[in-house]
């Protein structure tokens, strides 16, 4: 599990592909300390296992679903990316719980100045717009982010200056893809009120919304 604050600004050093999957070299520093072969290691929001180290960075394996499903399929060497170590029991929850776990890549549409602030629009799949709300989170590249806008085909969020220097979010233009991933909260609550039929059909619920606001939800 991860929180969504950023600890570090990385460099793709090597992909190399091997059929639909990669080694990614990655390298870095802060995000070395205390990391051994096999803890988890959020890179652009992706959750990606240590494999070994370098001097200055790391090594991990990307498995071909990962390559397809998120935007490290489109990294090129000396590609910028956001880095978290996984979160310790006793850490800060700053940002909300993400799992590093990508629901979907979405697309900048446009960047708008305004005063202090950067108003960042992105264009997602509507599968993935289902579970966004107008003050609720979202992780953005790994960033854990407020939305301030949704509509049927957008979201937008604010970045205030620190957040655009401590990551790479502002260093993406119009048509760049980003990785999205939704606050698992919706998820499990579309689940429990078998709201997502899939490939079967929805399944009745002894869960209401009238027992969820009884029970503080």
């Amino acid at each position: 599990m991860f929180t969504g604050i950023i600890e570090e600004i990385g460099f793709v050093e090597s992909i190399q592909k091997s059929g639909d999957g990669a080694r990614i070299k990655i390298r870095a520093k802060k995000v070395l300390e205390d990391s051994n072969i096999g803890d988890s290691i959020s890179t652009n929001g992706v959750c990606l296992t240590v494999t070994d180290f370098w001097s200055d960075g790391y090594y991990s394996d990307v498995m071909a679903e990962t390559m397809r499903r998120s935007n490290l399929g489109e990294c090129k060497t000396g590609a910028k990316v956001n880095l978290e170590r996984a979160l310790k029991a006793s850490d800060r929850l700053g940002g909300h719980i993400v799992s590093g776990h990508i629901d979907g890549v979405g697309i900048i549409t446009s960047n708008e100045k305004e005063s202090n602030a950067v108003w960042v629009t992105i264009k997602a799949p509507k599968e993935v717009l289902k579970y966004i709300v107008e003050k609720g989170s979202i992780a953005i590249d790994g960033i854990s982010l407020t939305v301030a806008y949704v509509d049927s085909e957008v979201f937008k969020v604010s970045i205030i200056p620190h957040t655009g220097e401590e990551t790479t979010l502002l260093n993406k233009k119009k048509g760049h893809y980003v990785n999205l991933e939704c606050d698992v909260i919706g998820k499990y609550v579309e689940k429990l009120l078998g709201l997502n039929k899939g490939k079967e059909e929805k399944k009745k619920s002894s869960i209401s919304m009238e027992f969820l606001m009884e029970n503080g939800f």
